[in-house]
C-alpha cells in the first residue's frame, strides 16, 4: 500500500512539473496594437553602441538657444504621439524639443546582451545626444525620467540648463519611510481611484513572474523581445488606470514598451550610489510639477524639495501621473512659465 502510495504521490508531482513548465515556458501573446513607426522618426547612432529612435518639433521664429530633451518614463516605457502633441507649442516659442525613446524601448533598438541595459548607459546615451544638440540642454523629465535627468545633471552639471521633474520617482537609494509621509495641509492631493497594485495583479501571470525573475537575478531571456515587450505593454496599460484622475480619459494603449530594459535597468538603479549631497550642491533651477492625483506618493516630491536648493513646485490640479493626459494645457502653461521665469497660477507654496 505504501509503494501504491509512493507511485500515486510521485506520478501527481510529474504531472504537476510538467503542467508548470508548459505554463513557464509555453510563448504567449498579448492583446496589444501592431507597431506603427511615429510620423517623422529620425536616428542617432551614438558612440555608446546605441541607435536611438527621436522625433524633433523644430523650433519656429528665431531659436532659443537651447534646446528641450524629453525623459520618458519607466524604465522601459517610450514617447507617446499625445505628448509630443502637448508639448508642440513650445516650438513656438523658439525652443527645438526632442523626444527620444530610450535604448532597448520603442522605435530604439534592443540590445543583445539585456545586462548591458543598465543606469549608467542611459546616461552615457544621455551625455552623447546632449553633445549631439550643442552641449547644453533643458531637460524635462517624467517619472523615472526625472531620476535620470537628475543623475545626469549631478553628474554633468554644465550640461543642464533647467531641470523640470515631471511627477518625480523616488530618489535613490529610497528611503521607504517616505512612502507614508503625510501631505501638508498646505497641498491639496487626493488618491486616484485604482493603484498600480491592481493593474500588476490584472496583467501579471506566472510566466511573467519568471520572466523578470531570470532576467533580473542572472540576465536571462526566458520570452523573446517582442512577446516580452508585447507583455510591457499590456501591462502598462493596466497599471494607466492609476495615473489618471478621471479613468474615462486613460490614453489608448499604444506599443512600445521595452521589457529587458525596464527590468534590467531597474535592478541596476538599486545599485546606485547616493547623490542627495551633490543634489544639494547643485545651482541649477528646478521645477518640480505633480498632479493632482498623482499616484506617488507624496514623501518622494517632499525630499525633491529638500534637496534641490533651487526649486519651484507647481501642483496641476484634476491631473495624475501622466500630466499632459487630462491637463495638457495646465502642463503646457506650467512649463512655459518656469521657462518664462513667471510664477504660475497652480502654483503651491511649500512650507
Amino acid at each position: 500500500m505504501k509503494k501504491r502510495n509512493y507511485s500515486f504521490v510521485t506520478y501527481t508531482s510529474l504531472i504537476s512539473l510538467a503542467i508548470g513548465c508548459l505554463v513557464v515556458f509555453q510563448p504567449r501573446t498579448y492583446p496589444v496594437p501592431l507597431v506603427h513607426q511615429r510620423v517623422g522618426t529620425q536616428y542617432w547612432q551614438l558612440p555608446t553602441g546605441s541607435r536611438i529612435a527621436f522625433t524633433l518639433v523644430a523650433a519656429k521664429r528665431r531659436s532659443k538657444p537651447f534646446p528641450i530633451l524629453y525623459l520618458h518614463g519607466g524604465p522601459g516605457g517610450h514617447i507617446h504621439q499625445g505628448l509630443i502633441n502637448s508639448l508642440a507649442p513650445l516650438a513656438d516659442d523658439g525652443y527645438a524639443i526632442y523626444f527620444y525613446d530610450q535604448i532597448g524601448s520603442g522605435f530604439s533598438d534592443r540590445l543583445a546582451d539585456i545586462a548591458d541595459y543598465t543606469v549608467d548607459r542611459h546616461i552615457s546615451d544621455l551625455d552623447a545626444i546632449t553633445q549631439k544638440l550643442g552641449g547644453q540642454v533643458i531637460l524635462i523629465g517624467q517619472s523615472w525620467g526625472t531620476i535620470l535627468a537628475t543623475l545626469f545633471t549631478a553628474r554633468y552639471p554644465q550640461r543642464t540648463q533647467h531641470l523640470i521633474l515631471s511627477s518625480p520617482g523616488p530618489i535613490f537609494p529610497m528611503h521607504q519611510e517616505l512612502v507614508k509621509l503625510p501631505t501638508p495641509d498646505s497641498i491639496h492631493l487626493r488618491a486616484p481611484i485604482f493603484t498600480n497594485a491592481q493593474g500588476n495583479k490584472k496583467a501579471n501571470n506566472i510566466r511573467t513572474k519568471a520572466m523578470v525573475f531570470l532576467a533580473s537575478s542572472f540576465g536571462w531571456q526566458l520570452a523573446s523581445n517582442q512577446e516580452a515587450d508585447a507583455f510591457a505593454t499590456y501591462g502598462g496599460y493596466q497599471v494607466d488606470r492609476s495615473t489618471v484622475c478621471d479613468t474615462a480619459l486613460i490614453p489608448e494603449m499604444e506599443p512600445g514598451n521595452g521589457f529587458y530594459a525596464g527590468v534590467r535597468t531597474y535592478k541596476s538603479l538599486l545599485e546606485m550610489k547616493d547623490y542627495r549631497m551633490t543634489f544639494r550642491k547643485l545651482k541649477t533651477q528646478v521645477s518640480i510639477l505633480k498632479g493632482e492625483c498623482d499616484n506617488l506618493p507624496w514623501g518622494y516630491t517632499q525630499e525633491y524639495l529638500a534637496v534641490f536648493p533651487n526649486h519651484r513646485l507647481t501642483i496641476i490640479p484634476g491631473a495624475g501621473h501622466f500630466l499632459w493626459v487630462e491637463q495638457p494645457t495646465l502642463y503646457l502653461n506650467a512649463i512655459r512659465e518656469f521657462l518664462r521665469d513667471k510664477p504660475s497660477d497652480t502654483r503651491k507654496p511649500y512650507r
